[in-house]
């Protein structure tokens, strides 16, 4: 997740409404006393009135006069019920009835509220949520406290929904107290300085508060400088908040020296935000309206060392070391302090700490402009024309984040055609149809679905056709045809839906936004007198607000996720993030090479995420899938660093810089069963410690910048080397080899292993500055085994049981993963209850996985069914995720079940109990079965450490074969472990973790295997003789055998494979002399073979082909290349008896043999064979793995390949061959003739750590 986005959400505080106590009313200490039922009757107004009886004076709550409440004409959503307090009041509490002794009650209502009675706000609960629950009878109070609070003098109460058998009927009661502030009014070219006094003590830190409302998108707040361009800068731009910091420090890198936190959005609004700025030197905390953003300075940075001026609204022009354009504030400030100083105050008492630059007031004027919000893309606004006029002229300021919809569209009179002005895809296209001609079309501004006040104008007139954006003009002359008048109507955002054509009811549909200005013929329109019914229509219109909001504040996109929006919604860019969802919430990549392996992946470099959905971003790491999986990050020091170079020179010490951040790289070794990292040193009279007093001249730095003195094999800071410990060093008198302070190079290698100072980021050695001294070393990557995490598994043994963990905080996002394996048919994952919130995941039925929570919106449900049962004892995963978009549930590879959340619907999960894992607090419906890598939002839960004390739990769960047992592949047998599976190849003709790993040998000329199934003689068997041979004895009748073989040539004739018997009967397997594929049986001594050729092709071609060979009986089925089949029966007998031997390459003379065998044995093979296996005897392996108990002899020039399906064939026997095989001729097992490389200095390898 990126950083400052994840300070926003981690620092949100949304606004909340909760059933209030009427008790604490009347409090003298709290700001809660009633402040409508003191108010005369002419405070209270309404749109309208049912009768003089249901007026809005009768609206007091509890008041029983009149009708008992008001109640208006008709009721419909356009009603409203206005409060005016006479002064700002704060405003903490409201409270509603139904009209006295009636039917007529609100069960729904918002709240929006005014300082000069227009431009309303709207209140919300919480981010998303506007409504009020209302009532459900006439006569109950409901309350609910406003958290947080606001300060106005007028409040409107609109009923949204009502008593269905009745209508509108309200009364009410607000509740607050008075509000004192002092404002200064700043006309765009004036400032207010304060000096601060230079006597007092520099202060710990500085917090400076104000609230500014404006209509201006710029203009500069705050500002302050100091040396070296040094500055604190709050300024808005476009609508939002910029708070810029300059260190200046030159010497800092661009984005270290100059850092720039953004918040707020439409703060352009002509309403009241806040701000709070604190700054604890390095440290700052940006505070706007709820959201606050924390910054951290880099390079000893620090922000209170500034000048003693600061100057608000603007910056002075004697100020000349800012370089950046500005632009004076236009608007108010409230309550302005500084340290706790009224700033404002002292201006007013022309205190001698301020100044006043320009022109300034002290008090705050209401602009009234009345903006119109477009609800729907059905609302519409429809204005008279100008009747009788030759010209057209309509100009209006609109602001929108859709990027496309109807602006305006009218019929002109006479019919003269009918003009159309839409947005379409943040352009404006203004176009004009006129009968029997093409139409014209103007294309004007860009970008303006970006949520800012855009003015438009547009003018037909005589021949010239002009529409004009934001002060920029485009226009069509000399075109028209015809007088053109302006049409009676005016549609503005869309049409009724009487009304058709002339761009009502196409493809773009109406706008949604806010309009504002609006002007007709050069006359402007008032819509308060448009809600009154005296001009025009509308519908689904709300008038005097503009009710557009910020989506994307906070932004819901994690981890960088680029946030967009509509007029009610938002949607998330994840590309190039490492993470998918609707908020880019779920990881891309897996956790660890543990769960890479477990994949089936091999060996490579891949991208892990060990976090998940937590903050830290995937880091590259090199997966090695051996039987413990391997984890390598490299560092840009892996080659050799001299300390002292010939020169006589020593450099200075460098940090190690690794692939991964030392976030990813602790995550990384805490997920970790052992970690461990490579120091070697090659010292030349240049010693780890000096010689009397054992003072370290030598040492490494780790993670957490902590030097350490220890070396290999001891414990922290025995400052003895692995020889030390051992006893085994060149010199007897000293604990390290270097210490020994030779005149010749030796070397200590030590291996770190404490997993709390992993990695090392820098090595240090000193003692170089005498003559002829010098010393070099190299850090080998940092290496790490295991996941500690993936195979962390409890078992739950009764219905009852359960582990319980912490509360699980998932706000706004919350994703729970694990594995799970069960026989029962049904129970219960995961549950943690709220009050009346709760999220649980549960397998409902055998087939059914359910996760279910609820935020307050209702019970969500989604369900994954299965077409085979998950209680079939094997493990599956699973992966739930809710957001504020929607939810999500997968299981295993099947399609993922979504649930959309419903639109502007609560969106914060609040839970309070504990977590239960495995079971309900009810004690009911619990889990039999086993559950494994239990994450939450990326954090691993310990299971088997809560299992260790928990009854009915125990840690751990057998039985992984069952499910990852498919990972062994060709003839590897799955063998279980404590934490997960290992495969056994020894009857595999392949090895490596998963027995994919191909043995593959190169064969020279003359060169041959031959693999020994027993001695003739042997018939009988000891209690020693291997087991492997006793499957292959004289008396040993085979009625069917699987044969399997790969190879690479271009010789033709060959012999690919010959297994003899000591009764002369035979299996050959050769290529024709047209390199075709021949099969020889023999299983009669006394008849002739059973010869088959497969014609596929000629197989002598120098590419890699695939032989499968399996008998039963008679019945012969042949496979080349996986694909080409064919079957054949024998005719020289059923059994193959006393198998004496395999021989791969030259076979001379083989007793019995037909004249083609003898031909293509003698002739031999020449190229690559692999994976060559019979029955369970795997003869390559024998002789290129050696220890095995089967005898093996090696002729010739036999050489370990590496794949024969990689390499470039025998015509490049020496890129292929890796180790080379040498016997005699009558040898047995392998030789190898290459020696060991061996070190002339002396060399000590040990292990730190547990």
């Amino acid at each position: 997740m990126d950083r400052a986005a994840g300070a926003v959400l981690g620092m949100l505080f949304l606004l909340s409404a909760r059933p209030w106590s009427t008790a604490a009313a009347g409090s003298p200490y709290s700001c809660d006393a009633p402040l409508a039922s003191t108010l005369p009757r002419a405070s209270f107004s309404s749109s309208s009135e049912l009768s003089s009886s249901h007026g809005p004076g009768f609206a007091s709550l509890n008041r029983r006069d009149g009708a008992g409440g008001w109640s208006p004409r008709v009721s419909d959503k356009y009603q409203w019920l206005q409060i005016d307090l006479g002064e700002r009041m704060e405003v903490t509490a409201v409270a509603t009835q139904g009209g006295y002794g009636s039917s007529d009650w609100v069960t729904s209502y918002v709240l929006m509220f005014s300082d000069g009675g227009r431009n309303w706000k709207l209140y919300r609960r919480e981010e998303s949520i506007s409504g009020f629950p209302g009532n459900t009878n006439a006569d109950s109070v409901v309350h609910y406290r406003l958290e947080p609070p606001f300060e106005a003098r007028f409040l409107r109460f609109l009923p949204v929904a009502w008593n269905p058998k009745g209508r509108i009927g309200m009364r009410i009661e607000v509740y607050g107290c008075a509000y004192r502030s002092e404002v200064v009014n700043f006309d765009g070219k004036s400032s207010l300085i304060y000096t601060l006094n230079q006597k007092s003590a520099s202060p710990t830190k500085d917090v400076i508060s104000l609230k500014f409302k404006t209509r201006q998108t710029d203009g500069i707040l705050l500002h302050r400088e100091g040396q070296n361009g040094k500055h604190v800068t709050l300024e808005l731009v476009k609508g939002r908040l910029i708070l810029s910091l300059n260190s200046g420090h030159a010497n800092l890198p661009s984005p270290d020296a100059r850092v720039t936190l953004t918040l707020g959005s439409l703060l352009d609004d002509q309403h009241w935000h806040s701000v709070l700025l604190e700054l604890l030197n390095a440290h700052v905390n940006f505070t706007v309206d709820r959201h606050t953003q924390h910054f951290q300075a880099k390079g000893g940075s620090r922000y209170l060392d500034l000048d003693d001026e600061i100057s608000f609204g603007g910056i002075p022009g004697h100020r000349k070391s800012v370089v950046f354009p500005h632009k004076n504030f236009h608007g108010c400030f409230e309550n302005l302090y500084y340290n706790g100083v009224d700033i404002i105050d002292l201006s007013k008492k022309r205190k001698p700490q301020t100044l006043v630059v320009g022109n300034v007031s002290y008090s705050c004027s209401h602009l009234q402009i009345v903006p119109v919000t477009f609800l729907s893309s059905s609302s519409y606004l429809a204005l008279p024309g100008a009747s009788g006029e030759d010209k057209v002229s309509v100009a209006f300021q609109f602001r929108t984040w859709n990027r496309a919809g109807l602006l305006l569209t009218s019929q002109l009179k006479h019919g003269s055609g009918a003009l159309v002005l839409v947005l379409n895809d943040g352009k404006l296209k203004l176009s004009l149809s006129q009968p029997g001609h093409p139409s014209r079309d103007i294309t004007a501004g860009a970008g303006l679905s970006d949520g800012q006040w855009h003015s438009v104008s547009l003018s037909l007139k005589g021949s010239h056709l002009s529409v004009m954006v934001d002060g920029e003009a485009a226009s069509v002359a000399h075109s028209l045809r015809g007088r053109i008048d302006s049409g009676d109507t005016y549609y503005l955002g869309g049409c009724p839906d009487s009304v058709s054509g002339s761009g009502c009811g196409g493809p773009l549909g109406g706008f949604q936004g806010c309009l504002r200005l609006i002007s007709v013929g050069d006359k402007a329109v008032d819509p308060i007198t448009v809600q009154q019914g005296a001009l025009g229509s509308f519908r689904d219109l709300q008038i005097d607000t503009c009710g557009l909001t910020d989506r994307c504040l906070p932004s819901y996109c994690e981890h960088g996720g680029e946030c967009s929006q509509s007029w009610d919604t938002f949607s998330c860019d994840c590309a190039h993030t490492g993470y998918l969802g609707a908020t880019c919430h779920s990881p891309l990549y897996e956790q660890s090479c543990e769960a890479h392996k477990h994949r089936g992946d091999s060996s490579g470099l891949y991208y892990i995420d060990s976090d998940g959905s937590g903050p830290l971003e995937p880091a590259l790491v090199y997966c090695n899938m051996t039987d413990t999986t391997g984890t390598s990050v490299q560092h840009n020091g892996s080659h050799l660093a001299r300390v002292k170079s010939s020169d006589g020179e020593s450099p200075h010490p460098v940090a190690f810089k690794y692939t991964a951040s030392m976030d990813q790289l602790q995550a990384i070794i805490d997920r970790a069963d052992h970690c461990q990292q490579e120091l070697a040193f090659y010292c030349k009279k240049s010693r780890l410690s000096a010689r009397h007093d054992g003072t370290p001249v030598s040492w490494w730095v780790g993670r957490t910048n902590e030097t350490h003195t220890y070396w290999g094999g001891s414990l922290p800071d025995a400052q003895k080397c692995a020889c030390g410990l051992q006893g085994n060093c060149l010199d007897s008198q000293y604990y390290c080899n270097c210490d020994a302070d030779r005149n010749e190079w030796t070397s200590d290698t030590i291996v770190l292993s404490h997993k709390e100072h992993l990695p090392v980021i820098q090595v240090v050695m000193r003692d170089t500055g005498r003559p002829h001294s010098e010393a070099a070393y190299a850090l080998g990557p940092l290496l790490c085994w295991g996941d500690n995490s993936f195979w962390n598994s409890a078992s739950f043994n009764t219905e009852t049981s359960y582990l319980h963990f912490p509360t699980f905080r998932g706000e706004f996002s919350a994703d729970v993963s694990f594995f799970f394996k069960t026989t029962a048919p049904s129970g219960v994952f995961v549950e943690n209850l709220g009050i009346t919130d709760f999220i649980r995941l549960e397998l409902h039925a055998p087939s059914e996985v359910t996760f279910s929570f609820d935020v307050g919106n209702g019970r969500c449900e989604v369900t994954v069914r299965s077409p085979t049962p998950f209680n079939d004892n094997q493990w599956h995963h699973v992966r739930a995720e809710r957001n504020v978009k929607e939810a999500s549930l997968q299981v295993d590879q099947l399609p993922s079940e979504t649930q959309a959340a419903p639109a502007d619907g609560h969106a914060r999960l609040q839970l309070n109990s504990q977590l239960f894992v495995g079971g309900t607090a009810t004690r009911q419906r619990g889990f039999l079965g086993c559950i494994r890598s239990l994450r939450l939002n990326g954090l691993a839960l310990d299971l088997e450490e809560r299992a260790t004390m928990t009854p009915g739990v125990e840690p751990g769960c057998p039985g992984h074969c069952s499910s990852y047992g498919h990972l062994c592949r060709n003839g590897g047998r799955c063998r279980e472990r404590h934490r997960g599976i290992a495969c056994d190849c020894t009857f595999s003709a392949y090895d490596g973790p998963f027995c994919e790993n191909e043995i593959s040998a190169y064969f020279g000329s003359g060169s041959s295997v031959i693999y020994n199934f027993q001695e003739h003689h042997n018939h009988t068997f000891g209690k020693n003789a291997s087991s492997l041979a006793a499957l292959f004895h004289e008396d040993l009748t085979l009625t069917g055998e699987m044969a399997t073989l790969s190879f690479r040539t271009t010789g033709a004739p060959s012999l690919l494979l010959y297994v003899s018997s000591f009764y002369e009967e035979y299996l050959s397997v050769i290529l024709a002399p047209n390199g075709s594929l021949q099969i020889r049986y023999k299983l009669d001594r006394n008849q002739a073979p059973d010869v088959f050729n497969f014609g596929f092709k000629n197989l002598a071609d120098g590419q890699f082909h695939q032989v499968k060979i399996h008998r039963e009986a008679a019945m012969v089925s042949v496979e080349v290349n996986q694909n080409a089949r064919r079957q054949v029966i024998l005719s020289s007998g059923t059994e193959f008896n006393a198998v004496k031997s395999l021989m791969l390459g030259t076979v001379l003379e083989p007793p019995g043999a037909d004249p083609d065998t003898l031909r293509a044995g003698a002739r031999g093979f020449t190229g690559c064979l692999s994976a060559v296996r019979f029955g369970p005897a795997a003869p390559l392996k024998a002789a290129l793995r050696p220890g095995g108990p089967a005898p093996v002899t090696v002729r010739g020039h036999v050489a370990a390949a590496a794949r024969c399906a990689e390499g470039a064939g025998p015509g490049a026997p020496a890129r292929e061959a890796t180790r080379p095989l040498a016997g005699g001729a009558g040898g047995s097992g392998p030789t190898d003739g290459g020696q060991p490389l061996v070190t002339a200095d002396g060399r000590d390898s040990a292990v730190i750590g547990d």
